[in-house]
């Protein structure tokens, strides 16, 4: 008797000890956040986003190519869902049992392009709001909100002040990471984002550090791994455009000397060969005058290099990395929402004359080129730059399901 009870509680703690940690994905968009905690080793049991593009995209990918058949996808305006009992009952998840509850609200409100006090009443941003009526409703473990810079501005208080009261008076702790930096976690791009984190008061939250401490470094740093360079996302060019770059750029716009360039130049590291078969190999067709243009823009110059100067770039000093070549030797601009668009941003490619790639794009947010986007070009591309880069997410997400042990 005493032998069979001890095997039931062996299998029982054996069970508990397979049981996947779960997640929900709020505003999930494509799914950057849910791969992400898939690959980190969590089970996603849900994910709400609005865009039928992006939950295509979601559906495609992270329930059909990366496995997660189980996920139920609402393709649904977050405050259409009013009955949290039935969604959780759907879901299969009863209060108090989600490990950790994910989303990025749509942070155009919050856009540190926005001037003056634009987007202080932006409706979008009540949408930071609804994520807390999950949150009241589920009670995980744990939240992660992601969201740009501009949230942390001072005409934004008073939703933060809101979202830390709400919080406390449920039960959670806060904790503000002012800013990320995806390019100090392996992440070859300079994106800065705002994360938030809610801990439930029954973990030990004075234990869980937050942000996690960065894995890649400043090459002017003794630490190593140094950040990922822009390169690693493109194949290796001709010894002749690598050697473009010293007599180019590197001779002309910094102190490096010649030997110092060379030795950076040769160990830049460069990815695969892009698969004529996929869909997401194609770029902008450029008139033949901007072709011209992007051929008198040198290596890694910027629009001020090729000469090209419009009435608007005469009254506005700004913005000189519109029509600008993608610089291979750090860490990509931020990747937006017109990622392929090179009037948009420093997204011409680095030695060819025309805009880099939706796949280029792509890598830049480090999904596989096994994850494929739906829809046209500008949803395609508005849904990698939405995206939360997968490695930082990954990052993330495993530091934090340490703590959830």
């Amino acid at each position: 008797m005493f032998d069979i009870i001890t095997e039931i509680l062996l299998k029982h703690i054996e069970n508990t000890m397979k049981k996947k940690l779960t997640a929900i994905d709020l505003f999930s968009g494509a799914g950057g956040l849910s791969l992400a905690a898939i690959q980190g080793g969590m089970e996603v049991l849900a994910a709400v986003e609005f865009d039928k593009a992006a939950a295509n995209t979601y559906t495609k990918n992270i329930n059909q190519t990366f496995g997660s058949s189980k996920t139920k996808v609402y393709n649904t305006d977050i405050n259409a869902i009013k009955d949290l009992k039935q969604f959780m009952n759907e879901v299969g998840v009863n209060t108090g049992d989600l490990d950790l509850l994910l989303g990025g609200p749509p942070c155009q409100g919050f856009s540190t392009h926005r001037i003056n006090d634009a987007g202080v009443d932006d409706p979008r941003n009540q949408l930071l709001l609804k994520y807390y009526e999950f949150v009241h409703a589920l009670q995980p473990k744990m939240f992660l909100i992601e969201n740009v810079a501009g949230l942390m501005w001072k005409r934004h208080e008073s939703y933060l002040t809101t979202l830390r009261k709400n919080a406390e008076e449920n039960g959670y702790t806060i904790k503000f990471c002012n800013l990320m930096n995806a390019r100090d976690y392996g992440v070859p791009q300079n994106r800065k984002r705002v994360f938030i984190l809610g801990i439930r008061n029954d973990l030990d939250s004075d234990s869980i550090d937050f942000p996690p401490a960065p894995t890649h470094f400043s090459p002017s740093k003794k630490q190593t791994p140094h950040w990922n360079t822009a390169s690693c996302v493109f194949e290796r060019p001709s010894k002749e455009i690598l050697d473009l770059y010293w007599s180019g750029y590197f001779s002309k716009k910094t102190k490096l000397t010649k030997s110092q360039a060379k030795s950076l130049i040769a160990n830049l590291k460069f990815g695969c060969k892009l698969s004529e078969t996929d869909s997401l190999n194609f770029h902008m067709m450029h008139t033949k005058k901007m072709v011209e243009v992007f051929r008198s823009t040198p290596l890694n110059g910027s629009r001020a290099d090729s000469n090209r100067v419009l009435p608007c770039h005469e009254r506005h000093t700004g913005h000189k990395d519109v029509y600008g070549r993608v610089m291979i030797h750090l860490p990509s601009n931020t990747v937006t929402t017109g990622c392929i668009n090179p009037s948009k941003g420093r997204f011409v490619h680095p030695w060819e004359d025309h805009g880099i790639t939706m796949r280029h794009a792509a890598r830049l947010q480090t999904f596989p080129d096994e994850f494929i986007f739906y829809g046209n070009a500008t949803q395609q591309a508005r849904q990698i730059g939405n995206a939360v880069p997968v490695r930082l997410g990954i990052v993330l997400i495993k530091h934090l399901m340490r703590f959830f042990q």
